[in-house]
């Protein structure tokens, strides 16, 4: 049996668009034969997304509080208006939009977070590590474990889910794309707060 890293399911998730848990699967029954495991994926349903297709379609949900003073814009996109008609499709994107009102997300991806803030959150978290009295070898290792809880709290994809913290927003938008046979991306969000500058 091959040994299936991290590194091979992200990969696999990446190029096909099909949840983290569907594709370790998959490449466990494929014994980590990629193509094989594809193939896999299709047989069972989970139509892969094509690079080269553009998300062009998709829907904008809001969210407003019951007290009014929160309030949510979110825009998902997909490939055609069939999926974005769909109902686990709407589900996702009405979903979402309550999410971010709870999980009070700043950026989508990590790719989202300016270089200044990296650098900047770095810092504290070296600074937090030293004052603690921490020893020097060990300080990359905590400034890095800091980072990817910053990360699991700013970044939209990498928050635990608030109905399902077993799974993160990413898990989802994959399983969802594994449902709907396209590629989704969830484009973009605003989040208004009263009395807040989001």
């Amino acid at each position: 049996m091959a040994e299936i890293s991290n590194e091979m399911i992200m990969a696999l998730r990446a190029e096909t668009g099909v949840g983290i848990m569907d594709c370790k699967r998959a490449l466990l029954e494929s014994n980590g034969d990629v193509e094989a495991a594809k193939k896999l994926l299709r047989e069972q349903g989970k139509e892969l997304f094509s690079r080269a297709s553009e998300a062009v379609e998709g829907r904008v949900a809001s969210y407003i509080h019951h007290s009014g003073k929160v309030g949510v814009l979110v825009e998902v996109d997909c490939q055609t208006d069939f999926a974005a008609e769909s109902a686990p499709f709407k589900e996702f994107v009405k979903d979402l939009a309550m999410h971010i009102a709870a999980a009070k997300p700043r950026y989508i991806g990590l790719e989202d977070v300016p270089e200044e803030v990296l650098r900047q959150e770095r810092e504290i978290y070296r600074h937090q590590a030293e004052a603690e009295g921490k020893p020097p070898q060990v300080i990359e290792k905590i400034v890095e474990g800091r980072l990817k809880k910053f990360y699991a709290e700013a970044c939209l994809l990498h928050q635990p889910y608030v109905k399902d913290p077993q799974k993160t927003i990413e898990d989802l938008l994959g399983e969802l794309a594994a449902k709907v046979g396209e590629k989704v991306v969830i484009r973009r969000f605003a989040r208004f707060e009263v009395g807040r500058n989001e």
